[in-house]
């Protein structure tokens, strides 16, 4: 004879039910938005990284239209991509400019004025040429410092009433976590730049592009932050170059792969030494030189993305710096998910 079901095998019957859902919704959380940047002088989509942004669905790419540096005491732009097919992409196109922080020293309030109506009349000028892309954010990309500070949200205010467009920013690790000494911007939503943990000329070895301690130690005030936020992450690599007097400059997209000839000796972890005049990556370099290649790994980036899932407590996008093959062929759409 069937036995009866009393109230509280019913209650047991049913949260082995639920179990099993709970445990897929505890293993699989809700995924996050992933946009890119895109960061080169001149706009050219390969079929590649357009399979890859369809592939993560991305909806919208941040654009470098120019910088604005200061030369001869003149703000002036440098670097401009005047022309691109935004039907390569199903993309939503934010416009970035990025200006030094010299721009912003010893400036004043009409400077600010003008400035903020020239980079407008330049952002519309290079969009309206382009089928008249539509657009409802501006993002400037700047490292101000304390000096700076006033002068550049100023700057950020004038740019707000000149264009009647949501304004946003970049936001440094070191402005996130000492927001009382460099202040709070006055836009609408911050990209927290989560790489560049620290200076590459330095002798380290530390990964100066991304190292998960001091990424952690930035980090630990982050859910206090006033402003809403995307989380910007590194995919690029670089080859630190040291020469015989010990000066150093830094050559893009340089992998481990590139120093597997008989040109190069590994010394250590990352380190290779130059055995002969070379050109790398299109840069010539003398017998003798020192090479330091750091790289973001999917194990690297795996686990950043794990610690952010965790400690920051309200809903974030990603936004890759930046799209291109040379980078992102390094990593599986999974991976990058």
């Amino acid at each position: 004879m069937m036995k009866r079901l009393t109230k509280n095998t019913h209650f047991n019957f049913v949260w082995l039910l639920l179990l099993p859902a709970m445990v897929i919704s505890c293993s699989n959380p809700d995924p996050v938005p992933i946009d890119f940047y895109y960061w080169k002088s001149e706009f050219s989509i390969n079929s590649t990284e357009k399979e890859t942004f369809e592939a993560l669905q991305s909806n919208k790419l941040y654009i470098r239209l120019f910088d604005v540096d200061k030369l001869n005491a003149t703000p002036e732009p440098k670097g401009i991509i005047r022309s691109f097919d935004s039907d390569v992409l199903q993309a939503e196109y934010v416009p970035v400019v990025f200006i030094t922080n010299k721009v912003f020293q010893g400036v004043s309030h009409d400077d600010n004025k003008k400035l903020a109506a020239d980079i407008w009349a330049l952002v519309n000028d290079i969009l309206s040429k382009n089928k008249h892309v539509s657009f409802d954010e501006l993002q400037i990309d700047c490292d101000w410092t304390q000096s700076t500070k006033r002068a550049f949200f100023n700057f950020l205010e004038q740019l707000k009433g000149v264009s009647q467009k949501k304004i946003t920013s970049t936001l440094r690790l070191h402005q996130a976590k000492d927001k009382e000494l460099m202040g709070i911007p006055p836009v609408d939503k911050v990209y927290l730049m989560a790489y560049a943990t620290s200076s590459p000329v330095e002798d380290s070895d530390l990964n100066s592009i991304l190292d998960s301690n001091l990424l952690q130690n930035y980090l630990q005030t982050i859910n206090d932050y006033p402003l809403e936020f995307d989380i910007a992450l590194p995919l690029y690599s670089w080859g630190i170059i040291t020469n015989h007097l010990g000066k150093k400059k830094l050559i893009n997209g340089v992998s481990h792969q590139d120093l597997e000839g008989k040109e190069y000796r590994k010394l250590g972890a990352g380190i290779y030494e130059i055995q002969k005049d070379v050109f790398l990556r299109g840069i010539w370099l003398n017998k003798g030189f020192v090479v330091k290649v750091e790289m973001i790994s999917p194990e690297l980036l795996g686990e950043t993305k794990s610690y952010l899932r965790k400690t920051i407590k309200r809903p974030y996008g990603i936004v890759y710096y930046h799209l291109d093959s040379l980078f992102t062929h390094r990593f599986s759409v999974d991976e990058l998910k």
